[in-house]
């Protein structure tokens, strides 16, 4: 099958023929979907935010803004401990099913780091910390790998670890009650009215509820502070909710790769630490003699053998790796991995990738998953580490495969589009292009920060002080010099990145 180029085989039409119906589904109210139960579903929303930024979409806007707001204002949120529940049984994100799941974790830090660089917005921001610091305090191994889950209950009751007695928070705050107490709709006869215990969560702007006690939104923020971790030191020694200690690699990916988006957009070193204890960690435990993964840690043992998903997440992990570090082992491990899928997962008949290795036991039918759940498929991945690593090292068989593949999905795109949101934004990519930032020189790393900064979804960032990549042979040309390149062709070098920013945008 010959592929047209990108440019020719996909239009703004196309994304237009996915969003408009979508835009039907939204709560312009509440955030989400208008339904409920409501799940985070961040691969939804980040879509939604790469259309917003590139397409200029007004309603995209909006419904990632509020959806994001909600759900860091919400129930699901733990306001004391840091964190997401896996979803909220009602419309509103008030009452959670109180299990928190290490793959919703990993993808929110993602998408609320990618958020602050879009918008810049001080929430978000917070949201990331007290995530990062409930996993390190709650979910992370001795050895660098994280945990899957916490479950919902504790001494048979549902969310009794998260949830308070206002008597108790009066207690525990005494003077500092009266406005915690308001600002987080904790009543007497409790806010979760089917269980009369409170639940926190945020109903009203901070501006709006420092006006009315008469002080500051930063002296509301101190005591807020201030009275969630009184509650975190008592909490600690309430029965805790059992956990799931097994790690998975599925899984850890998904957690790493939200560390790396962390320091991407904070540059705050504590998250690439963090993640290269995690990689450490994976390439010392989970590999096997024959190139391929392991699933499962569990008791310092690694068993089970990788399925297609292990390979997709950790693969895109160690590509955002390399592009926060300038490492090319990581890149390396990437593309090694990479070929271990086409030789051992690829069905050639579809074009896609099954979900077992043909080096496991047989079993009555091998399939392959191609929705979108509330973790992307592990195919919609595989085609975005085919594109990434298609452009870093210039191997078309790579491109024609994932061309091949989005193909194939692009009419399920446009039918149910929520179902499908990874894949629209490699559609979303292929109308849009991709730009390739190489930087070169002595303070590549330093520039690379700059950039990072910045929100460019449709980027791959590559380079440092040397660098063996196709696109930056004949590049190191003395000074520090940042080169945007688009479909192989480079515009002139710049110094700065401002000059980068302009050059994007003609």
């Amino acid at each position: 099958m010959i592929f047209a180029d990108r440019q020719d085989a996909y239009t703004e039409k196309d994304l237009e023929e996915i969003l408009e119906p979508w835009k039907m589904l939204f709560d312009f109210t509440e955030g989400g979907h208008n339904r409920a139960p409501k799940f985070p579903m961040p691969n939804n929303w980040d879509f939604l935010m790469r259309a917003a930024h590139l397409l200029k979409d007004e309603a995209a806007h909006v419904i990632v803004r509020l959806t994001l707001d909600k759900m860091a204002a919400g129930g699901i949120y733990d306001h004391v401990g840091g964190g997401f529940a896996r979803y909220s049984v009602d419309g509103k994100w008030h009452i959670p099913h109180f299990e928190k799941m290490l793959y919703d974790n990993g993808q929110l830090m993602s998408l609320y780091a990618d958020a602050y660089k879009w918008c810049e917005e001080d929430r978000y921001k917070e949201v990331v910390y007290e995530t990062f610091d409930w996993l390190k305090r709650e979910m992370t191994s001795p050895e660098g790998g994280f945990y899957s889950a916490l479950d919902a209950d504790s001494e048979g009751v549902e969310g009794k670890f998260y949830t308070w007695d206002k008597k108790e928070i009066d207690e525990i705050l005494s003077d500092d009650a009266e406005i915690f107490n308001l600002f987080y709709q904790v009543t007497d006869d409790g806010n979760w009215g089917e269980e009369q215990t409170n639940n926190l969560w945020v109903r009203k702007e901070k501006e709006e509820f420092a006006e009315a006690f008469d002080i500051t939104e930063k002296k509301l923020d101190e005591i807020l502070k201030e009275s969630r971790e009184k509650l975190l030191i008592v909490r600690n020694k309430r029965i805790r909710p059992g956990l799931d200690d097994k790690i998975l690699t599925s899984w850890n990916s998904l957690m790493l790769k939200g560390l790396v988006n962390a320091y991407q957009a904070f540059a705050d070193e504590k998250f690439l630490n963090m993640a290269i204890q995690n990689i450490n960690f994976i390439q010392n435990n989970m590999m096997k003699d024959d190139g391929g993964i392991y699933r499962n840690y569990k008791n310092g043992e690694a068993n089970i053998s990788g399925f297609l998903d292990d390979y997709a997440l950790l693969i895109d992990a160690l590509i955002s790796l390399y592009e926060s570090t300038f490492n090319e082992d990581y890149l390396s491990s990437a593309k090694a991995l990479t070929n271990y899928v086409l030789d051992h997962f690829m069905d050639q008949e579809s074009g896609m990738f099954f979900y077992t290795s043909n080096k496991d036991e047989e079993l009555i039918a091998r399939k392959y998953e191609v929705m979108d759940n509330v973790i992307p498929a592990s195919n919609s991945v595989m085609a975005w580490n085919l594109k990434k690593l298609g452009l870093l090292f210039d191997n078309p068989h790579y491109i024609k495969t994932y061309q091949k593949m989005l193909a194939a999905v692009v009419p399920n795109i446009k039918s149910y589009a929520s179902g499908y949101s990874n894949w629209a934004s490699l559609l979303l990519e292929e109308v849009k292009g991709s730009f390739e930032i190489a930087i070169t020189g002595d303070e590549a790393s330093l520039k690379r920060k700059e950039i990072e900064k910045i929100y460019i979804p449709n980027k791959i960032i590559l380079g440092g002080k040397q660098g063996n990549l196709p696109l930056l042979q004949d590049k190191f040309i003395g000074d520090t010099k940042i080169f945007v390149c688009k479909d192989k062709s480079c515009q002139l070098p710049v110094s700065n990145v401002d000059e980068v920013i302009k050059q994007i945008l003609e």
